[in-house]
């Protein structure tokens, strides 16, 4: 039996064609789940449009911060909690998580029934060029690194050097469209440990080698003013901006990445500064890139 296991196992990883691969298998029962409106309630999470995705297009949606567990990102994309189907009609959402997760087979399945999809670039080419339109990709800009970043009271994204997915926008013809969900960073505290110090770096070296971070982090306990690690219950809403029109090159040079990475981070700015005192941000805080 060894060996049949090892096949259910490789088989996946080994076959571009799987399904996982190419955002297939999505269960609209599964993704309706009533546990996903206790989930969604329990902070609660809301999500909040600002301009009419039209389904004639396909999107790469940058979804910030990263946080802990990015949670809003999760609920609002990869479940109908929040109705994503009814507020964006037309528009398939696939959430991107990393490849590895794929390898567990009872993980993968579920995964997949989520409408979630590995973070490779042929993966979201697939999903870009090979469905039509009306497909959206909705990727953590600023991944592992950026979650080292979370913390209550500040709004700091890994993003200044971050323009792969410019690129990817650019050879698919992909529209670049923001998000920000306020409150992401306000449901977990972290423990920060001082560039130089060997904690941290344990940290970056797991994040480097595996992909993954390792926070410290703490949340709440099964009551509110108790210690433990549920989140806190903060709301958190994830407000997604306008559409950023990108044509579609074969070979952008990077002069044209730079370009347009500049005017998504002006138009992330600029959501950010709009939404901020509607959603528990203060007037003085600043959206910092690093």
């Amino acid at each position: 039996y060894w060996m049949l296991s090892v096949f259910f196992l490789a088989w996946p990883v080994s076959h571009p064609s799987h399904p996982f691969h190419t955002g297939g298998r999505r269960s609209d029962w599964v993704r309706n789940w009533t546990l996903w409106k206790y989930f969604r309630d329990y902070f609660p999470i809301k999500l909040v449009k600002t301009c009419e995705l039209s389904p004639s297009h396909n999107y790469i949606i940058g979804s910030h911060p990263h946080g802990i567990f990015s949670q809003g990102a999760f609920c609002n994309f990869a479940t109908e909690a929040t109705g994503v189907a009814q507020i964006f009609p037309g528009i398939v959402p696939s959430l991107i998580t990393l490849e590895r997760f794929f390898l567990f087979p009872i993980v993968r399945e579920f995964l997949m029934a989520k409408g979630i999809c590995p973070a490779s670039p042929s993966a979201m080419k697939h999903l870009l060029t090979e469905r039509g339109s009306g497909n959206a990709v909705i990727l953590m800009v600023g991944g592992a690194a950026e979650a080292l970043l979370a913390q209550p009271g500040k709004a700091t994204l890994f993003l200044k050097n971050r323009k792969g997915f410019v690129r990817l926008a650019l050879k698919t013809g992909a529209y670049l469209v923001p998000s920000y969900s306020f409150g992401e960073n306000e449901t977990f505290n972290q423990k920060f440990f001082p560039d130089g110090s060997w904690l941290s770096f344990i940290q970056r070296k797991i994040k480097a080698t595996l992909g993954i971070t390792i926070c410290v982090f703490y949340g709440q306990g099964f009551t509110r003013h108790s210690w433990g690690f549920l989140p806190l219950r903060q709301p958190i809403t994830t407000v997604v901006g306008e559409p950023l029109p990108i044509p579609n090159v074969e070979e952008p040079c990077q002069e044209m990445v730079d370009r347009y990475h500049a005017l998504y981070l002006k138009a992330l700015r600029e959501l950010f500064d709009e939404h901020k005192a509607k959603y528990g941000i203060s007037e003085t805080q600043e959206l910092v890139f690093s």
